[in-house]
């Protein structure tokens, strides 16, 4: 009895100790899976991380190529910032070479004027050679530089003076042609085309600003405006004058200089005359396509004709004039137009059926807004031409044919 409980005891004991072996053994296959799996966590971690990197890299690559794409020009081409730049920089740089090359091309023109009458000093300007034959070279100046003189004194860059003549001029367009001894001129400049200049353009002057001093100035600008319209005075009352408009700074005794393109040719005439005082940024000049029509007959002296149709225009705005000067009273559906104050007899207004009261408010299709502008109009046209005129008698808007004789003034 003794003996088979010893026995299950020790058969006991063995099983217990194979049971703890075995549960060793388990731990240790535990531990080992527990620490493959780890490891396998953290190869899962590296992947992952991996994964991010090459994430962000592909990000950046196409983050700069967008960023280079957007340098791509408009023919689909792809370029580089660099060259752009680049390419910036050389327009600058020819642009600035081109313009002292076009300095060189009319510098030796621009002269200075000096005007007096009895001796006695009356006014000064700028003007340019514009031509030049074997006896005579012929400037071009402001009408209002020269106005009432009877001796001109013309200083040329280098500092020689001629005297010169007048030939004739214009005052309705401002301009005006005196003449010098051909061996006394430098240089003639070249007449551009006014109809081509843009907005933008670069533009530059030549002329001297404040007087004799400052002979040769050169003031630089960009075109601000073409085909203005500004309102100017005369002995015979005021017009428009269609203009170029500039912002190159332009002083008295810069009137009758050159304005000229980056190369050098003239593209107009400033005139100070043509900017108010207090005014800044502002400069005005006369179109060379439209003194190169006239400036033959200026030459020769032959009388510049305009057309006329026999009638004294008022502004409509002028009710004190109209209501107790003229006797006239105008409807109050007319708004704007050149009221009619003198209608002469047997001239082309009269025979047209026009009468004084009448207001032009139309001529071929143009609105009439003043009486500066009536004549701006009428100027377009030329003797002999039928032009179709609508005006208000009282608050009717009727239509006539005018033709156009030739005025019996200069202007």
């Amino acid at each position: 009895m003794e003996e088979k409980e010893t026995k299950n005891a020790e058969e006991k004991e063995t099983l217990t100790e194979e049971t703890k072996n075995e549960d060793v053994v388990t731990e240790k296959n535990i531990n080992e899976e527990v620490k493959k799996d780890k490891n396998k966590k953290v190869k899962g971690k590296d992947d992952y991380f991996a994964i991010r990197v090459i994430i962000a890299i592909c990000a950046f690559v196409l983050g700069a190529f967008i960023m280079w794409g957007l340098v791509i020009t408009t023919n689909g081409r792809l370029i580089k910032q660099k060259v752009v730049t680049e390419n910036v920089k050389t327009t600058t740089l020819e642009e600035m070479s081109d313009l002292k090359e076009g300095i060189k091309n009319v510098y030796e023109s621009a002269v200075y004027i000096e005007v007096s009458n009895n001796k006695t000093a009356i006014a000064s300007g700028s003007g340019f050679v514009y031509k030049k034959d074997d006896t005579n070279g012929y400037i071009l100046t402001n009408y209002h530089v020269i106005d009432g003189g009877n001796k001109f004194v013309v200083t040329f860059i280098d500092g020689e003076e001629a005297e010169a003549s007048l030939v004739s001029g214009d005052e309705y367009y401002d301009i005006a042609v005196l003449k010098v001894e051909a061996k006394k001129v430098k240089k003639v400049a070249t007449l551009g085309d006014s109809s081509s200049v843009e907005l933008g353009d670069t533009v530059f002057t030549v002329g001297a600003p404040l007087g004799k001093e400052y002979i040769g100035t050169i003031t630089r600008g960009i075109i601000s405006g073409v085909n203005r319209k500004i309102s100017v005075k005369l002995s015979s009352g005021s017009t428009l004058m269609e203009v170029i408009q500039t912002d190159a700074s332009i002083n008295n005794g810069n009137s009758g200089g050159p304005i000229c393109n980056i190369r050098g040719e003239v593209i107009g005439i400033t005139s100070s005359k043509l900017v108010g005082s207090g005014v800044e940024g502002m400069g005005f000049a006369i179109p060379i396509n439209l003194v190169s029509g006239l400036v033959g007959n200026i030459e020769t002296g032959s009388k510049i004709t305009r057309p006329y149709i026999g009638v004294q225009p008022v502004d409509l705005t002028n009710t004190f004039a109209l209501q107790y000067y003229y006797g006239i009273r105008i409807s109050d559906d007319v708004e704007f137009g050149a009221v009619l104050s003198e209608v002469e007899d047997g001239m082309p207004a009269d025979k047209a059926g026009l009468k004084v009261g009448d207001v032009i408010v139309e001529i071929e299709g143009e609105k009439v807004d003043d009486v500066s502008h009536f004549k701006y109009i009428l100027y377009k046209y030329k003797v002999g031409d039928k032009i179709k005129v609508k005006y208000y008698r009282g608050n009717k808007l009727e239509e006539t044919t005018v033709e156009l004789t030739e005025s019996v003034k200069s202007e």
